[in-house]
């Protein structure tokens, strides 16, 4: 029998809409009762928008039914609201990243544990239509034994600077909020990393805004990040890789997410999104060959790592967007961190094992099937 899970919202910014259009008419298993933002204004358009009610953080935590919240705040601001709802009794299911420091990372993870709660975590593009495919075409050894990997992305995160204010902050960098979504789709289909080296670097840290229209306009900002980002990776499991994050380029991105094998090649989608095409190239074949999506969630479906918490607690399994994985890709942001500065290699100290893979053939509209039901 399914119980549905009353549901918070807190952070009521640009990614809220498509979070609350997905999870009110996507997902049964939410019931999505209230938001909050933190100057009330945006979270009273939501509310009356989606016809849910604008409360205060402070009404969430007091309300013991609530059983799930789903964080979309700033990534400076996760550690904090994150602590707080657990302690509420709340689960959680948060943004990338958990937080940008590993230690406060683990401490949630730990606290999580403590307490009996769940923490899933963002990006929950791995769950989408074009990774689970890529995943299963790994799985059914079409590019035989995967040998290495190398994932690429440019962007002008200049451009984004002055008017996404966390974009500048700690956390919001070309590697944390980026490089994320690569680092979480390798993770998903090839498991936990071994060892790693990195260089990043912050170049021209001090940037005018130019743009006429921005209320700041001439004013001087600074960047606290990284914007590039590039490593070498070995995993567990033997296969090497590269990364190569340039947040100091251009729009459009021009994104690469490669896995090279002994019998194949197999190039995946922007994990950024949760379509395809998801393409392969055979041994001794010059055609490339797109792949037919086997899964559902094509479409923008932000909030699906949440709807699949809760229905993994509907079950009693364990949910694929885990915070151990979160926790293990946090590790690796901050081990590239400590591998440029100290000019060493970084050794893992955390691991995870692989989500498992959503069951294929469940998509909305088709045979009167419906994505969810993937979820059960």
């Amino acid at each position: 029998m399914m119980r549905k899970l009353k549901t918070a919202v807190i952070g009521c910014g640009d990614i809220s809409s498509v979070y609350l259009d997905n999870m009110i008419h996507r997902f049964s298993i939410l019931d999505v009762a209230c938001c909050c933002s933190a100057h009330g204004e945006s979270a009273k358009r939501q509310a009356e928008k989606y016809g849910i009610k604008a409360v205060e953080f402070s009404d969430i935590l007091a309300d013991d039914t609530i059983d799930l919240a789903v964080n979309l705040t700033p990534p400076k601001v996760h550690y904090e609201i994150v602590k707080e709802l657990l302690n509420a009794g709340k689960h959680v299911y948060t943004e990338k990243v958990v937080t940008a420091d590993f230690a406060k990372a683990m401490e949630l993870k730990g606290l999580a544990e403590e307490k009996g709660l769940r923490l899933g975590v963002a990006p929950d593009t791995f769950l989408g239509a074009g990774l689970q495919t890529a995943a299963k075409a790994v799985r059914d050894g079409l590019i035989g034994d995967v040998t290495s990997c190398h994932a690429s992305v440019n962007r002008d995160m200049g451009s984004l600077y002055p008017s996404l204010a966390f974009t500048a902050e700690p956390g919001g960098g070309i590697g944390f909020d980026v490089g994320i979504y690569y680092i979480t789709a390798l993770l998903s289909i090839l498991g936990p990393v071994q060892e790693a080296s990195g260089f990043l670097a912050t170049r021209r840290p001090k940037r005018k805004i130019i743009d006429p229209g921005n209320p700041r306009f001439g004013e001087e900002l600074t960047v606290e990040n990284e914007n590039l980002m590039m490593a070498n990776l070995i995993f567990q499991n033997g296969t090497m890789g590269t990364l190569h994050f340039n947040g100091d380029s251009i729009f459009p991105e021009k994104e690469s997410l490669v896995l090279y094998g002994t019998e194949g090649v197999l190039f995946l989608p922007n994990p950024d999104t949760f379509a395809g095409p998801v393409r392969l190239v055979k041994k001794g074949c010059d055609d490339v060959v797109t792949l037919p999506l086997e899964y559902g969630f094509a479409s923008n479906s932000r909030g699906v790592g949440a709807a699949e918490l809760a229905w993994s607690l509907n079950a009693g399994r364990k949910h694929r967007a885990s915070m151990e994985m979160a926790c293990h890709a946090v590790e690796l942001l901050n081990g590239l961190v400590q591998s440029s500065r100290e000019r060493t290699s970084y050794q893992m100290t955390t691991t995870f094992e692989k989500p498992e893979s959503l069951p294929c053939g469940y998509r909305d509209g088709y045979m009167r099937t419906n994505a969810e039901s993937a979820l059960v």
